[in-house]
């Protein structure tokens, strides 16, 4: 069993370094008995959203399914026989992340499966699902401290959403043009212009004010990972403010990689509060 559990974290890994550098940048900075698990959560948030992603058949609803089911089987048995998720439970069953999470996170996979536009409760549900959720997970991990994680709870969550707000902005061509999603609840793919990407960036700033006030009260071993990652996306969110909303809708913008190694130089210098 233990060799099944160790090749299961090692896959957990290989998959999310596979889809994200920027992510495995940070990894680096975390110590290595908790870098397996946040590993463990990120592969198994990427099975869900190869299923919507990637998949065309027609059978995704039914996958979706079935993946939430042995998931949350997972984390009650502590076992899989599917290596992703066996991590995951693993993780899940030692740091009390409970399935209320689980369930949020699949509910917004679901909201991906068809086209659609959404209007603000929608907007803020997706957001809840797929994206804080998995900060409130990552947080579990951080701290395994119950009255710790009430505390830096609200700040988590606000991590969580301006990360994937800024995703749609940098993923808005392949979301509306591509996949018929338009995830802002004002405007239209059709419609966005310099003014609606101010509004948006306005709210994005704001989350990460709060989510940096909150990152600062993590421990050593999170803090500075979770401050590169910030970085990372707070230069990500200047570079879009400075391409013109019209070219937003033609290319995806990145970070280079010397401009990430850069960054990881100046967290390493920075002392940790």
């Amino acid at each position: 069993m233990e060799q099944y559990r160790d090749i299961s974290y090692a896959m957990s890994g290989a998959l999310t370094r596979a889809y994200s550098t920027s992510f495995s940048l940070s990894m680096r900075l975390f110590p290595q008995a908790m870098r397996e698990h946040i590993y463990a959560v990120y592969g198994m948030v990427r099975l869900a959203d190869e299923c919507v992603d990637s998949y065309a058949g027609d059978d995704r609803r039914e996958l979706l399914d079935a993946l939430e089911k042995e998931v949350k089987a997972a984390t009650k048995r502590g076992y899989s026989t599917n290596p992703i998720v066996h991590a995951y439970g693993l993780t899940a069953q030692r740091y009390h992340i409970t399935n209320n999470l689980v369930t949020a996170f699949f509910k917004s996979m679901r909201m991906d499966i068809a086209p659609r536009s959404y209007d603000q409760a929608a907007y803020e549900t997706y957001i809840y699902g797929s994206a804080e959720v998995v900060g409130l997970m990552c947080l579990k991990v951080f701290l395994d401290n119950e009255e710790q994680y009430i505390k830096l709870e609200r700040g988590a969550r606000h991590l969580g959403a301006a990360y994937q707000k800024v995703n749609f902005l940098r993923d808005i061509k392949a979301d509306a043009a591509e996949l018929g999603r338009w995830y802002f609840p004002f405007g239209s793919y059709e419609t966005f212009d310099e003014k609606t990407k101010a509004r948006i960036i306005k709210d994005i700033e704001k989350d990460f004010m709060a989510a940096r006030k909150a990152a600062l009260q993590l421990p050593a071993s999170s803090q500075k990972a979770v401050m590169l990652s910030i970085e990372y996306y707070q230069k990500l969110l200047e570079k879009i403010q400075k391409t013109p909303a019209h070219k937003l809708k033609t290319k995806r913008i990145r970070i280079n990689n010397a401009r990430k190694v850069a960054l990881l130089a100046k967290t390493l210098t920075k002392g940790v509060k």
